[in-house]
């Protein structure tokens, strides 16, 4: 075997190596796809009100993937979609909460607002905000002595 054969053999063994280090497992598709479509359903939710720095490291780690796949890192591309589709979950989760919080506000201001018309419609003064507990008006119940003797 002369040295320019060795040399060949010996750079074709290193650079097969190197392909199969660098490709890592299967390419990320499925995961890919769904950090996409958990991430858009964010954006178009209320996550980017209430939670926009997970919606943005969604962003950010989508755009790592994209970069560990084009640079044939498939291992790494797949823990980065993971972690896109998780945090974009966080998102919209948090985004939901929000909504929930801002809509539980808006209602309880509408009842006491109507509370507020109710009592000056009947003539009742009722200071905004208080409630009146119907318990509160009823009298409470006679009580019967227990310790005298019934006769027998």
């Amino acid at each position: 075997m002369t040295p320019r054969t060795y040399l060949l053999s010996s750079a074709v063994v290193l650079a097969l190596g190197a392909l199969g280090c660098a490709t890592q497992g299967a390419k990320p598709t499925e995961e890919m796809t769904r950090a996409r479509a958990v991430i858009e359903q964010a954006d178009k939710g209320s996550a980017q009100r209430y939670a926009a720095a997970d919606l943005q490291k969604a962003h950010d780690e989508l755009r790592d993937a994209e970069k560990a796949t084009d640079a044939r890192k498939y291992d790494e591309a797949r823990r980065y979609a993971e972690a896109a589709e998780i945090d974009a979950d966080v998102a919209t989760a948090r985004g939901n909460a929000g909504e929930a919080l801002r809509t539980a506000h808006e209602v309880r201001k509408s009842n006491d607002t109507l509370q507020n018309e109710s009592d000056r419609k009947s003539g009742d003064a009722v200071s905004p905000g208080a409630t009146t507990s119907p318990l509160q008006s009823t009298p409470a119940p006679a009580t019967v002595p227990t310790d005298t003797a019934v006769p027998r």
